[in-house]
Protein backbone atom coordinates (compact mmCIF):
# COMPACT_ATOMS: atom_id res chain seq x y z
CA UNK A 1 0.00 0.00 0.00
CA UNK A 2 2.87 2.36 0.74
CA UNK A 3 4.31 1.65 -2.71
CA UNK A 4 0.99 2.58 -4.33
CA UNK A 5 0.93 5.72 -2.21
CA UNK A 6 4.39 6.84 -3.37
CA UNK A 7 3.72 5.95 -7.01
CA UNK A 8 0.48 7.96 -6.98
CA UNK A 9 2.29 10.90 -5.37
CA UNK A 10 5.06 10.81 -7.98
CA UNK A 11 2.70 10.40 -10.92
CA UNK A 12 0.66 13.41 -9.72
CA UNK A 13 3.83 15.50 -9.91
CA UNK A 14 4.81 14.03 -13.29
CA UNK A 15 1.48 14.77 -14.97
CA UNK A 16 1.29 18.25 -13.42
CA UNK A 17 4.78 18.97 -14.74
CA UNK A 18 3.75 17.55 -18.13
CA UNK A 19 0.89 20.06 -18.22
CA UNK A 20 3.39 22.88 -17.66
CA UNK A 21 5.54 21.55 -20.53
CA UNK A 22 2.48 21.44 -22.80
CA UNK A 23 2.05 25.20 -22.32
CA UNK A 24 5.23 25.55 -24.40
CA UNK A 25 3.67 23.67 -27.30
CA UNK A 26 1.60 25.31 -30.10
CA UNK A 27 -1.79 26.16 -28.62
CA UNK A 28 -3.41 28.04 -31.47
CA UNK A 29 -3.04 28.89 -35.15
CA UNK A 30 -3.93 32.47 -36.06
CA UNK A 31 -4.41 33.39 -39.71
CA UNK A 32 -3.35 36.92 -40.68
CA UNK A 33 -2.81 38.79 -43.94
CA UNK A 34 0.78 37.55 -44.03
CA UNK A 35 -0.15 33.91 -43.39
CA UNK A 36 -0.95 31.51 -40.56
CA UNK A 37 1.20 31.57 -37.42
CA UNK A 38 1.31 29.07 -34.56
CA UNK A 39 1.50 30.51 -31.03
CA UNK A 40 2.56 28.48 -28.01
CA UNK A 41 0.49 28.60 -24.83
CA UNK A 42 3.07 30.69 -22.97
CA UNK A 43 3.01 33.31 -25.74
CA UNK A 44 -0.77 33.56 -25.53
CA UNK A 45 -0.58 33.77 -21.74
CA UNK A 46 2.17 36.37 -21.40
CA UNK A 47 2.11 38.02 -24.82
CA UNK A 48 4.99 38.10 -27.26
CA UNK A 49 6.65 40.70 -29.45
CA UNK A 50 5.70 40.28 -33.10
CA UNK A 51 8.07 41.82 -35.62
CA UNK A 52 6.50 44.66 -37.57
CA UNK A 53 3.25 44.47 -35.60
CA UNK A 54 3.91 45.02 -31.90
CA UNK A 55 3.25 43.26 -28.63
CA UNK A 56 0.61 40.53 -28.69
CA UNK A 57 -2.04 41.08 -26.03
CA UNK A 58 -2.10 38.68 -23.08
CA UNK A 59 -4.92 36.17 -22.67
CA UNK A 60 -5.97 36.48 -19.03
CA UNK A 61 -7.76 33.11 -19.13
CA UNK A 62 -4.77 31.16 -20.42
CA UNK A 63 -2.46 33.09 -18.09
CA UNK A 64 -4.66 32.14 -15.12
CA UNK A 65 -4.59 28.47 -16.18
CA UNK A 66 -0.81 28.59 -16.52
CA UNK A 67 -0.48 29.99 -12.99
CA UNK A 68 -2.83 27.30 -11.64
CA UNK A 69 -0.78 24.62 -13.41
CA UNK A 70 2.45 25.86 -11.83
CA UNK A 71 0.72 25.97 -8.44
CA UNK A 72 -0.54 22.39 -8.92
CA UNK A 73 3.05 21.21 -9.55
CA UNK A 74 4.22 23.10 -6.46
CA UNK A 75 1.46 21.63 -4.29
CA UNK A 76 2.05 18.12 -5.64
CA UNK A 77 5.73 18.42 -4.70
CA UNK A 78 4.99 19.83 -1.24
CA UNK A 79 2.86 16.78 -0.38
CA UNK A 80 6.13 15.00 0.45
CA UNK A 81 6.77 17.53 3.21
CA UNK A 82 3.39 18.84 4.33
CA UNK A 83 0.43 16.52 4.90
CA UNK A 84 -2.24 19.20 4.65
CA UNK A 85 -1.19 20.10 1.10
CA UNK A 86 -2.41 16.69 -0.09
CA UNK A 87 -5.97 18.06 0.09
CA UNK A 88 -5.15 21.12 -2.02
CA UNK A 89 -3.01 19.47 -4.72
CA UNK A 90 -5.78 17.44 -6.44
CA UNK A 91 -8.33 20.22 -5.89
CA UNK A 92 -6.20 22.81 -7.72
CA UNK A 93 -5.34 20.35 -10.50
CA UNK A 94 -9.02 19.45 -10.98
CA UNK A 95 -10.14 23.11 -11.07
CA UNK A 96 -7.39 23.88 -13.58
CA UNK A 97 -8.33 20.83 -15.70
CA UNK A 98 -11.98 21.91 -15.86
CA UNK A 99 -11.01 25.46 -16.81
CA UNK A 100 -8.70 24.19 -19.55
CA UNK A 101 -11.43 21.84 -20.81
CA UNK A 102 -13.84 24.76 -21.08
CA UNK A 103 -11.23 26.66 -23.08
CA UNK A 104 -10.54 23.66 -25.31
CA UNK A 105 -14.23 23.10 -26.09
CA UNK A 106 -15.06 26.78 -26.68
CA UNK A 107 -14.42 29.03 -29.63
CA UNK A 108 -10.77 30.19 -29.55
CA UNK A 109 -11.88 33.78 -30.10
CA UNK A 110 -13.47 33.76 -26.64
CA UNK A 111 -10.20 33.07 -24.81
CA UNK A 112 -7.49 34.32 -27.19
CA UNK A 113 -6.79 38.03 -27.53
CA UNK A 114 -5.26 38.31 -31.00
CA UNK A 115 -4.73 42.09 -30.89
CA UNK A 116 -2.91 43.87 -32.51
CA UNK A 117 -2.93 41.23 -35.26
CA UNK A 118 -5.31 41.77 -38.16
CA UNK A 119 -6.78 38.30 -38.53
CA UNK A 120 -8.43 36.97 -41.67
CA UNK A 121 -10.08 33.97 -39.99
CA UNK A 122 -11.03 32.83 -36.53
CA UNK A 123 -8.15 31.31 -34.51
CA UNK A 124 -7.99 27.51 -34.35
CA UNK A 125 -6.90 25.47 -31.32
CA UNK A 126 -4.39 22.66 -31.62
CA UNK A 127 -4.64 19.29 -29.88
CA UNK A 128 -2.22 20.46 -27.16
CA UNK A 129 -4.93 22.50 -25.43
CA UNK A 130 -7.01 19.36 -24.90
CA UNK A 131 -3.92 17.34 -23.92
CA UNK A 132 -3.09 19.92 -21.25
CA UNK A 133 -6.56 19.52 -19.76
CA UNK A 134 -6.22 15.72 -19.92
CA UNK A 135 -2.82 15.80 -18.17
CA UNK A 136 -4.29 17.93 -15.39
CA UNK A 137 -7.24 15.56 -14.99
CA UNK A 138 -4.86 12.61 -14.65
CA UNK A 139 -2.76 14.58 -12.15
CA UNK A 140 -5.91 15.26 -10.12
CA UNK A 141 -6.84 11.57 -10.17
CA UNK A 142 -3.42 10.47 -8.93
CA UNK A 143 -3.44 13.27 -6.35
CA UNK A 144 -6.79 12.05 -5.05
CA UNK A 145 -5.52 8.47 -5.06
CA UNK A 146 -2.53 9.53 -2.96
CA UNK A 147 -4.86 11.38 -0.59
CA UNK A 148 -7.14 8.40 0.07
CA UNK A 149 -4.37 5.79 0.21
CA UNK A 150 -2.24 7.91 2.55
CA UNK A 151 -5.28 8.51 4.72
CA UNK A 152 -5.91 4.75 4.90
CA UNK A 153 -2.27 4.13 5.88
CA UNK A 154 -2.53 6.66 8.71
CA UNK A 155 -5.61 4.86 10.05
CA UNK A 156 -3.86 1.49 9.91
CA UNK A 157 -0.84 2.93 11.72
CA UNK A 158 -3.06 4.44 14.41
CA UNK A 159 -2.24 8.06 13.48
CA UNK A 160 -5.89 8.76 12.64
CA UNK A 161 -9.15 7.27 13.92
CA UNK A 162 -11.20 7.40 10.72
CA UNK A 163 -10.58 7.69 7.00
CA UNK A 164 -11.90 10.61 4.94
CA UNK A 165 -14.82 8.53 3.65
CA UNK A 166 -15.70 7.37 7.15
CA UNK A 167 -15.62 10.96 8.43
CA UNK A 168 -17.76 12.08 5.50
CA UNK A 169 -20.32 9.32 6.12
CA UNK A 170 -20.40 10.17 9.83
CA UNK A 171 -20.96 13.86 9.03
CA UNK A 172 -23.83 13.04 6.67
CA UNK A 173 -25.41 10.82 9.31
CA UNK A 174 -25.15 13.66 11.84
CA UNK A 175 -26.86 16.02 9.39
CA UNK A 176 -29.59 13.43 8.83
CA UNK A 177 -30.22 13.03 12.54
CA UNK A 178 -30.33 16.81 12.99
CA UNK A 179 -32.83 17.15 10.15
CA UNK A 180 -35.13 14.68 11.91
CA UNK A 181 -35.19 17.02 14.93
CA UNK A 182 -36.60 19.91 12.89
CA UNK A 183 -40.22 20.73 13.72
CA UNK A 184 -41.90 22.02 10.56
CA UNK A 185 -44.69 24.60 11.02
CA UNK A 186 -48.25 23.70 10.11
CA UNK A 187 -50.34 25.26 7.35
CA UNK A 188 -52.02 27.80 9.63
CA UNK A 189 -48.68 28.91 11.08
CA UNK A 190 -47.20 29.37 7.60
CA UNK A 191 -50.16 31.49 6.48
CA UNK A 192 -50.08 33.55 9.67
CA UNK A 193 -46.32 34.20 9.49
CA UNK A 194 -46.51 35.04 5.77
CA UNK A 195 -49.24 37.61 6.39
CA UNK A 196 -47.22 39.15 9.23
CA UNK A 197 -44.17 39.49 6.98
CA UNK A 198 -46.24 41.02 4.15
CA UNK A 199 -47.87 43.55 6.50
CA UNK A 200 -44.50 44.56 7.97
CA UNK A 201 -43.00 44.93 4.47
CA UNK A 202 -45.99 47.09 3.47
CA UNK A 203 -45.62 49.32 6.55
CA UNK A 204 -41.87 49.75 6.01
CA UNK A 205 -42.44 50.47 2.30
CA UNK A 206 -45.01 53.18 3.10
CA UNK A 207 -42.68 54.69 5.71
CA UNK A 208 -39.76 54.83 3.25
CA UNK A 209 -42.03 56.35 0.58
CA UNK A 210 -43.24 59.05 3.00
CA UNK A 211 -39.66 59.89 4.04
CA UNK A 212 -38.54 60.01 0.40
CA UNK A 213 -41.53 62.16 -0.60
CA UNK A 214 -41.00 64.51 2.33
CA UNK A 215 -37.28 64.95 1.70
CA UNK A 216 -37.93 65.43 -2.02
CA UNK A 217 -40.53 68.11 -1.32
CA UNK A 218 -38.17 69.79 1.15
CA UNK A 219 -35.35 69.88 -1.41
CA UNK A 220 -37.67 71.33 -4.06
CA UNK A 221 -38.79 74.01 -1.59
CA UNK A 222 -35.17 74.89 -0.73
CA UNK A 223 -34.12 75.10 -4.39
CA UNK A 224 -37.03 77.48 -5.18
CA UNK A 225 -35.97 79.94 -2.47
Amino acid sequence: MKAVNKISQILAIVFSAAAVVLFFMPFAEIATQTGATNFIGAELAFGTKIEGVGQLYKSSHILFCFILTVVSVLFAGLTFKFKKIRYWAPAVALADAIYMLVIALSRPGMFIDSRPLVITAAPVYTIFVLLTSLALFVAAVFGACHLFVDDRIMVLEGKAKKTILQRLIATLRDYKSELKKIVWPGRNDVIKNTLVVLVICLIIGIFIWLVDFGLGSLMNFITKL
